[in-house]
């Protein structure tokens, strides 16, 4: 993954173009140690905010997929690598690729930024589940074409 070319290839916050969907965050208090650094944990949180950022941008609501749909979207893995700290009051890029669009799995290649600088790369798959029975199901089709028109 080239999560340093992912970082830089968007031009407007909140907007899947060129393929990478980014957006900005904010390290606020409550998100770090006591070292003043980002807690490990909370690189995923971010991720998750722009991975439902970039479906909201396709124009998917996750909360209305899981009631009319009964379809939800749970982390199957998460491999992380850590390479400098995000910081009290930093205002780090974070960003989504769609890597994969598979029947009943998506996977995303993911990173926190600031600046030039790649804090936190990742690749997440997801694992597309029924709402009543969490057992796989297949990613709606609208929702699989619109993520592999982003390849």
């Amino acid at each position: 993954m080239s999560a340093r070319a992912g970082a830089k290839a968007h031009s407007k916050k909140g907007e899947a173009d060129s393929k990478t969907f980014s957006w900005p965050m904010r390290v606020y208090y409550q998100r770090t140690d006591a070292c003043g650094m980002v807690f490990h944990a909370d690189y995923l949180s971010f991720m998750e905010c722009v991975r439902t950022g970039l479906l909201q941008s396709l124009g998917f609501d996750l909360g209305e997929l899981a009631r009319r749909d009964h379809v939800l979207f749970v982390v199957q893995s998460a491999q992380i690598a850590y390479h400098k700290p995000a910081l009290l009051n930093d205002s780090p890029t974070v960003t989504a690729r769609v890597a994969r669009a598979g029947q009943a799995r998506l996977v995303f290649e993911q990173a926190v930024s600031r600046e030039e600088e790649v804090l936190a790369s990742a690749e997440l798959t997801l694992a597309c589940v029924s709402a009543r029975t969490y057992r796989p199901v297949a990613v709606p089709a609208a929702i699989r074409e619109k993520l592999e028109g982003l390849r």
